[in-house]
């Protein structure tokens, strides 16, 4: 049996130590409460954004792409980079419909998070309803995406499975829509 390739893949070419120019990372020297100092790479980056969509017929939108961490395809939330001086609800609405060429109806900020303790990312989750069809994906030169549908309880599973980046805001975004419970 051969193996089927998926046209959305990578191919690795080489690897080589070092950030290249997409991450930006400092060393930061701390003095801490006892005197001492420390020092921590810290990851820094702009906002972010990624929508938990729904179609105006109560499907979940998501988009196939290849990621160089998991080094594998993955059906992720749409979303993108939040330009400088960019609102986050644009930023939403232009990368929902650059990557599926779906229209938002109604959306909302559900969530602001950081990436992570050594990181300065903000980013957002964003609950998108009634989004519908206006176009084709128009994405950016790097990325190559296909647009997917799920019905409503295969997107629910899909987003509990974590397998995909930003689970915290896919499950954001499920809290904020009443698909999930939450407790305490």
């Amino acid at each position: 049996m051969t193996e089927q390739h998926d046209p959305l893949t990578w191919r690795l070419k080489s690897e080589r130590p070092g950030p290249v120019g997409y991450l930006d990372v400092r060393c930061r020297t701390y003095v801490q409460p006892d005197g001492k100092e420390s020092d921590w790479d810290v990851l820094q980056g702009p906002r972010a954004v990624a929508l938990v969509a729904f179609t105006e017929d109560g499907h979940g939108i998501l988009v196939r792409q290849y990621r160089p961490g998991p080094d594998r395809v993955l059906a992720e939330l749409p979303g993108g980079l939040v330009e400088p001086e960019e609102d986050v609800m644009a930023a939403a609405a232009r990368e929902l419909l650059e990557e599926t060429g779906y229209q938002t109806g109604s959306a909302e900020i559900v969530m602001q998070t950081y990436l992570a303790s050594f990181a300065t990312h903000v980013r957002y989750a964003v609950l998108a309803r009634d989004c519908r069809k206006v176009g084709e994906p128009t994405p950016d030169a790097e990325e190559f995406v296909d647009p997917l549908l799920l019905p409503r309880e295969e997107y629910v599973a899909h987003l509990l499975g974590g397998q995909y980046t930003d689970a915290d805001l896919g499950l954001a975004g499920l809290v904020a829509a009443g698909l999930l419970k939450q407790t305490g």
